[in-house]
């Protein structure tokens, strides 16, 4: 096997193995792959974000939506709270870093006007959402990267500050010194975190912030930061954000794709869902098949959402006026013994 062929596989284990794996044993194979038969919908205000960490960021964007902020400052206060979780261990502070120890960052956000921030492999910054909103609404720009992402945030009164933890550290190591990746499988289930947000108006506004994948490349970029693939919306139709391996998003340009499909007529869950087939009919016969997870959460203008995802084990939490914060299980295409 090649050296190329050694590393993009141990690089989507260590990624995975640190994000998106989950126990799929206790699952009823039939009914979990199962089509989606009704339409799933909400109140308005309605609050939808991927993975368990989804909970306490729907509960702070929620009061914050209560006190009369902004959908934009929702966003950013609740992915804010996983942002600052050292347990959270694929966003923000805490996060597992790359081969050389760095903790690198990405997200973007969006609002209903279609205007745009985002900043990329960024470092030293414990919120970069926050940045994000300020690409938004001081620079003529949609993304910064880099050593420029960090030059605006200082100018813009951030502190620098190290967010590699002690507990990250002693991973990085040991993984230096197996050089390899093992899957940690039914243990994690964190991965990037996105959030969609319908206000009492329908307008529609969304976000995205992760570390990335775990022992990437020093300067990997995944889909998060990249509007369009990880995150997409257009207030006329629905929005769509993306979780699981970037490099198969961005190829398919997912959450985009997954508005486009509503703006024809498809639920939500039944964009996601075509969506998803599609990554899998472009990547079945691809090197990173066997180890790769990717789901979609949307929502539309009537508070209908949904979700779906490649293998078992996503899901996301929804939090409207009715039913309160709650954890929803997505449906999936196969099982990861498949």
């Amino acid at each position: 096997m090649s050296n190329r062929r050694n590393f993009i596989k141990t690089s989507v284990l260590g990624t995975l193995g640190a994000s998106t794996l989950i126990s799929c044993k206790e699952e009823s194979k039939a009914s979990a792959i199962a089509p989606e038969t009704s339409v799933k919908k909400g109140s308005k205000p309605l609050i939808i974000s991927t993975w368990n960490h989804g909970l306490p960021a729907n509960e702070e964007a929620w009061n914050q939506l209560k006190a009369g902020k902004s959908s934009l400052d929702a966003i950013v206060a609740g992915v804010g709270i996983p942002e600052a979780d050292p347990k959270v261990r694929s966003v923000g502070y805490g996060g597992f870093p790359d081969r050389e120890g760095k903790v690198t960052l990405d997200a973007c956000i969006m609002d209903s006007n279609s205007d745009c921030g985002s900043v990329s492999f960024l470092q030293n910054i414990k919120h970069p959402i926050a940045v994000a909103q300020r690409v938004l609404e001081n620079t003529p720009h949609v993304m910064l990267t880099g050593e420029g992402a960090l030059q605006f945030a200082l100018e813009e009164g951030f502190k620098e500050e190290n967010l590699l933890t002690e507990a990250s550290e002693k991973d990085w190591k040991n993984w230096l010194e197996k050089s390899k990746y093992q899957p940690v499988i039914n243990i994690e289930n964190h991965d990037t975190i996105s959030m969609l947000v319908i206000d009492e108006n329908g307008d529609i506004t969304g976000g995205c912030t992760t570390s990335g994948a775990a022992w990437k490349m020093h300067g990997r970029v995944g889909d998060s930061p990249i509007i369009g693939a990880g995150l997409f919306l257009d207030n006329e139709v629905g929005a769509a954000a993306a979780t699981g391996l970037g490099e198969a998003v961005i190829r398919t340009a997912g959450s985009a794709m997954v508005v486009e499909l509503m703006r024809q007529g498809k639920s939500p869950n039944e964009a996601c869902k075509e969506i998803v087939e599609r990554i899998y009919n472009k990547h079945k016969n691809h090197k990173d098949m066997e180890y790769l997870q990717v789901g979609f959460i949307a929502v539309n203008k009537n508070g209908e959402y949904g979700g779906y995802s490649l293998r078992s084990g996503f899901n996301y939490a929804v939090y409207d006026e009715e039913n309160g914060n709650r954890m929803e299980d997505s449906k999936f295409k196969m099982t990861w013994d498949n």
